[in-house]
C-alpha cells in the first residue's frame, strides 16, 4: 500500500496533488511521502512484536537525511555500509548506539570514525577486516562489538546482481567456518562478540530461503554457544520484496516474515535485529517525468520522457520493472497504445520500457513512475552532465524540497582547471 492515489482525476501524494509540486520544482524529481514510510516501518515494528528487537533501516535504499528523520523519530536504528552513510545517520539525528556498520570492505578510517562516534555492532565480513578493527580499537583503547556475517550458501531466488547468500557470492565467510573464525575472534584484543549476522540478498518474493538461511543460523547459534561464545543478537538483514507490478503476486507481508521468524529463533532468546530497506521505502517514492516528444520510428512508437537511467537506473541495470502512470487520470476505457519509454540520455540503455501499453499522452504529459523510492535517487548521477535529480518529500498536506536541483554553474564550478592549462 502507498499513499499515491488518484483524486477527481489528479494523482495525489497524501494530500498533495503531484501537478503541483511540478510545477513548482520542475520535472524530473524524486516525491516521497512520509505516511507511506511511517506505515512501512510499523508493519515490521508489529511483525517482530513480544521478541527483543532493533529494526535498524538500510540506508543505502534511499538515504536523505529527511527519510532519516523521519524513521529515527519512529524509533529505527540505521543499517549504514560506508563513512559516509555512518555520518549521515549522525547527521540526522541518529545515536551511534542505534547504527549497525555493514559492508565488506571497511577502511581503517570508517572502523576509527564509528568507533570514536559511537557504535551498536560491526559486523564482520572476513578475517583481515576483524584483525583490522582489533588493531583500530585497541590503539583507540576502545572495544568493538561485532557479529561475524556467515555465508550459508542459500539460492535467494532472486536477480544476480542482489543475490548475496551464495558460496560465489562476495559477502560474509562460509558457514562451514564460522566456529574457526569465532575462535579466533575470541582470541583477538579489542574485539567483543555479540553475536552472528546473515543477509541472502534482496527483493526476495518467498519465505523459503530465508527459512532455509535462518534455519542454519538456529544451528550455528547452539555450537558456538557450546564452544562458550556469547550470543545475545541475531542481524537476519533485510531483503523483503515489494511488488513493483500491480498483477504479480504480492510478496510476503512483514507479519509472515516476523511469524517465521518466530518458528526458527525464537526459541533461542536472542534479540533480533532486522535490516529492511526496499520495502520501508520503495512504494513510499515515486519519481515524476514529464513528456519532451512523442516519436514514430520504424515499426515502433516512442515515448521521450526528460526523466532518464542517470535518474532512475534501475532498468538500465538490473531489467527491472517499474508501473509508469499517467498523473492525469486516464478516461475509462480510454484506447492504450504501444510505446517504447525512453530518456534523453545519449544510450540505448536508456530505455525503461519496450512496447508498454499507455493511454493516450501528449507533449507537455506528466508520467509517475511507482516503486520508485528504493534505489532510485541514491543511486542517481549526473552523466551527460545532467543536474542530479531533486528530491520532495510530502506530509499531508504539505511538501518541502529535501534535496535542490543543483544548477548547471553548480555543477560545473566543483571542476578545477591546472594552473599549466
Amino acid at each position: 500500500m502507498d499513499h499515491f492515489l488518484y483524486r477527481q482525476g489528479a494523482l495525489y501524494a497524501e494530500d498533495v496533488p503531484v501537478a503541483e509540486i511540478a510545477a513548482e520544482v520542475g520535472t524530473p524529481f524524486y516525491c516521497y511521502s512520509t505516511a507511506t514510510l511511517t506505515r512501512h516501518f510499523r508493519l515490521f515494528d508489529e511483525a517482530l512484536s513480544g521478541m527483543p528487537h532493533m529494526i535498524c533501516y538500510a540506508m543505502k535504499a534511499a538515504s536523505n537525511q529527511a527519510i532519516l528523520r523521519v524513521l529515527a523519530d519512529l524509533g529505527a536504528g540505521m543499517d549504514v555500509v560506508s563513512g559516509g552513510e555512518y555520518a549521515r545517520a549522525r547527521a540526522a539525528g541518529v545515536p551511534g548506539e542505534k547504527i549497525v556498520f555493514s559492508g565488506v570492505g571497511k577502511t581503517r578510517e570508517e572502523m576509527r570514525a564509528a568507533l570514536e562516534g559511537g557504535i551498536r555492532q560491526f559486523n564482520v565480513e572476513s578475517e583481515p577486516e576483524m584483525v583490522a578493527l582489533s588493531e583500530v580499537a585497541v590503539a583507540l583503547g576502545l572495544t568493538a562489538p561485532i557479529t561475524v556475517r556467515v555465508n550459508p550458501d542459500v539460492d535467494a531466488k532472486t536477480h544476480a546482481k542482489i543475490a548475496t547468500g551464495k558460496s560465489e557470492n562476495k559477502f560474509g565467510i562460509p558457514i562451514a567456518r564460522a566456529r574457526e573464525v569465532y575462535a579466533q575472534a575470541a582470541r583477538l584484543p579489542g574485539i567483543r562478540v555479540v553475536g552472528i549476522d546473515v543477509h541472502i540478498g534482496s527483493q526476495l518474493t518467498e519465505l523459503a530461503p530465508f527459512r532455509l538461511a535462518y534455519a542454519k543460523v538456529a544451528e550455528l547459534t547452539e555450537a558456538l554457544r557450546a564452544d562458550g561464545h556469547k550470543i545475545t543478537r541475531l542481524d537476519l538483514g533485510g531483503g523483503l520484496g515489494i511488488p513493483y507490478t500491480r498483477s504479480n503476486e504480492a510478496p510476503p507481508l512483514p507479519m509472515e516474515y516476523g511469524a517465521m521468524i518466530r518458528e526458527e529463533l525464537g526459541h533461542l532468546g536472542c534479540e533480533i535485529e532486522i535490516e529492511p530497506g526496499r520495502l520501508v521505502a520503495g512504494n513510499a517514492g515515486i519519481l515524476v517525468s514529464r513528456v519532451i516528444y512523442l516519436k514514430s520510428g520504424e515499426g515502433r512508437e516512442f515515448l521521450i520522457l526528460d526523466g532518464a537511467m542517470n535518474d532512475l537506473i534501475r532498468p538500465a541495470m538490473y531489467d527491472a520493472y517499474h508501473d509508469i502512470v499517467p498523473v492525469i487520470e486516464p478516461v475509462a476505457g480510454s484506447e492504450q497504445r504501444a510505446f517504447d519509454i525512453v530518456g534523453p540520455v545519449c544510450e540505448s540503455g536508456d530505455t525503461f520500457a519496450k512496447g508498454r501499453m499507455m493511454p493516450p499522452l501528449a507533449e507537455g504529459d506528466l508520467v509517475a513512475f511507482r516503486s520508485a523510492g528504493a534505489y532510485g535517487a541514491v543511486m542517481a548521477s549526473e552523466y551527460n552532465t545532467r543536474p542530479l535529480v531533486p528530491e520532495v518529500l510530502v506530509h499531508e498536506h504539505q511538501f518541502a524540497v529535501i534535496r535542490p536541483r543543483p544548477t548547471f554553474d553548480e555543477m560545473i564550478n566543483r571542476d578545477t582547471i591546472p594552473e599549466w592549462l
